[in-house]
């Protein structure tokens, strides 16, 4: 049995010793073959890449007033596009905040104008957020008829007004 063992544990030293010495050489990759440097395109020159400027802020003058009919608070067409410009203002001044300030020609009793003049100024915050305007850039409020501009019963057009205050 002891030469079986030795013979067997000769063998294995043998085959340890003939393994080791015959192992594969391991090759190299080979480097990539690059064409010889005349050969190469130049590159084309890309023009420099001027940064945008930042929107310049439109002018406060942009902001314009809207007026109403009669006992109305709906928005007016050509009152539509003066709003238009308006928010493209606010879109032009995306910091800027405005109050919204609702009034009224002096007929009817101070509480329905109150109510006429809010009810208008609500209208126009309506309009500007379906334009994009956040609603939280924008504050409003009444005054019914305490600022008039005109007391002449022909120009009262003129009092049926939402008017535009930056904060």
């Amino acid at each position: 049995m002891k030469r079986t063992f030795l013979l067997l544990a000769c063998l294995a030293a043998t085959l340890v010793l003939f393994t080791g010495c015959c192992a594969k050489a391991k090759i190299p990759p080979q480097p990539p073959i690059l064409p010889p440097p005349e050969e190469v395109a130049p590159k084309a020159e890309q023009p420099p890449v001027t940064p945008t400027p930042p929107p310049t802020p439109v002018a406060r003058a942009e902001l314009k007033t809207v007026h109403f009919d009669f006992d109305k608070s709906d928005i007016r067409s050509e009152d539509a596009r003066i709003l238009e410009g308006n928010a493209a203002y606010l879109k032009g001044n995306p910091a800027g905040k405005v109050a919204l300030e609702g009034y009224c020609d002096p007929r009817g009793t101070e509480e329905y104008n109150r109510g006429l003049g809010l009810r208008r100024a609500n209208a126009v915050k309506a309009y500007l957020v379906k334009l994009g305007i956040a609603a939280d850039r924008m504050s409003v409020i009444s005054f019914g008829k305490e600022r008039l501009v005109s007391s002449s019963p022909a120009e009262y057009g003129l009092d049926r007004r939402v008017e535009f205050k930056e904060k």
